[in-house]
């Protein structure tokens, strides 16, 4: 009977190593790649991440602790999007998508609902200005998402001969990262030692693929996949301005049961609306994916560059919920510093496109500084209004109108001006070595 028992137990055990698939890299030239709806699923649980942060950030904002509010607001984004890039370039070279990958998956997605329980604790103690600031819940979700990238790589390290020393590079590296996240966040040192530390941890993050696959040959990423799920990320980061827009709009409804529609809430919302619609449009308006084809080893810069373009986009989100509280005179802060605090991330958004789109075709031109010059004068203009004491209401509308001097100038010659210059890219490029 022990007998027969064994040889169940071992039937079962070859069955389940059958629906192992081999860890041995993606091909990075396969042809229709896309995402898979296990990383959409994934993404669906940075979108609370993200949410959370913005949303205390408005409120730390409004409340008139603006640089506070940045602070903490960089430090929750950082961590969100290096969290999510890690995946998205270990998932783009090696996902297998059989039961230890979506195992491994669903224990990272566990690691950011942890993280996005803490953010309110770390918000809290950054209001508070006291001598700490309370990151453990944070820690503990970000070192969960950690761990299980660390099984991830030691499966590619076991499994692909090919990667070995990129995979015990990354474990290695890893988890000392994790440990000095650990020793900063519970042994709680006063600021002035928590900050430094801090800032050189975050560091060695960004420094993590230079050092663990820099001199090991890299992976074997694939050029539309990355791109596509930036891409997809970016628009899940751009919710931030609906639910923004959402959030500011509705406290503006007049009548006893607020379904008359004032001034104001009418052109926060097409405000709102308008913003989120033309960041996108920009963003899209770049195809990625064919440039990082001939340039793949500048990966490294369009991977990390997004860093920025997160924290702007979800920072207009923000910014127009801060909006909203200071129409309904809610906020604490005046009018210009209001407009300020939309403009800014804006700001930033449309710069680090502009940037990435200059890095990866190694090209600066004429055109384009033009247009990002007549943005930022757009913005300007909006901030100076509100100073001269223009209502709220309008100095967003004209902030609205950044992003669309971008999408009217690639609508009208942008789009040929484009089209020739990866043309003389695809004719004089040579495609990059592997490796972000």
């Amino acid at each position: 009977m022990l007998r027969m028992n064994d040889s169940a137990h071992e039937v079962r055990q070859s069955r389940l190593r059958r629906r192992l698939v081999p860890m041995t890299g993606r091909d990075p030239e396969e042809r229709g790649r896309v995402a898979s709806p296990l990383e959409l699923l994934f993404d669906l649980t940075f979108v609370v991440a993200v949410g959370t942060a913005a949303s205390h950030f408005a409120e730390l904002l409004a409340e008139g602790h603006p640089w506070r509010a940045l602070a903490a607001f960089t430090l929750a984004m950082f961590a969100i999007s290096v969290a999510w890039i890690s995946f998205t370039w270990f998932a783009s070279a090696f996902a297998t998508d059989d039961w230890l990958y979506r195992v491994l998956t669903m224990v990272q997605m566990t690691g950011v609902v942890v993280f996005a329980l803490g953010l309110p604790a770390m918000y809290h103690s950054v209001a508070e200005g006291g001598a700490h600031l309370d990151v453990r819940v944070m820690v503990v979700g970000y070192v969960i998402m950690r761990v299980a990238m660390v099984l991830q790589w030691w499966r590619a390290a076991r499994e692909s001969p090919a990667f070995h020393a990129v995979g015990l590079a990354g474990i290695r590296w890893t988890v000392l990262i994790q440990i000095g996240w650990v020793v900063v966040a519970f042994t709680h040192p006063p600021l002035p030692v928590m900050v430094p530390a801090l800032a050189a941890l975050a560091i060695l993050e960004l420094l993590l693929a230079p050092l663990t696959q820099g001199g090991a040959g890299g992976t074997p990423w694939h050029p539309h996949h990355v791109a596509e799920r930036y891409s997809l990320f970016a628009i899940i980061t751009l919710g931030e301005g609906v639910v923004g827009t959402v959030a500011s709009s509705g406290g503006l409804l007049g009548g006893e049961d607020g379904t008359r529609w004032t001034g104001n809430a009418i052109a926060v919302v097409v405000a709102g609306v308008g913003l989120t619609f033309g960041m996108w449009w920009v963003y899209f308006a770049t195809p990625f994916g064919d440039l990082l084809i001939h340039r793949r080893s500048r990966g490294y810069l369009f991977g990390y560059g997004h860093i920025l373009l997160f924290l702007g986009i979800a920072g207009a989100g923000a910014g127009l919920h801060v909006a909203g509280l200071a129409l309904e005179h809610h906020a604490e802060i005046g009018n210009t510093s209001v407009v300020l605090w939309l403009a800014l991330p804006v700001g930033l958004y449309l710069l680090m496109v502009y940037l990435l789109h200059t890095l990866l075709l190694s090209a600066a031109d004429r055109f384009h500084l033009l247009l990002i010059s007549l943005t930022l004068a757009v913005l300007a203009a909006a901030v100076l209004l509100a100073a001269a004491g223009v209502a709220i209401a309008v100095c967003l509308l004209v902030v609205m109108l950044a992003p669309f001097v971008t999408v009217v100038g690639y609508e009208t010659v942008g789009h040929e001006h484009q089209r020739r210059m990866l043309e003389a890219l695809e004719t004089g490029g040579t495609r990059g070595t592997r490796g972000t």
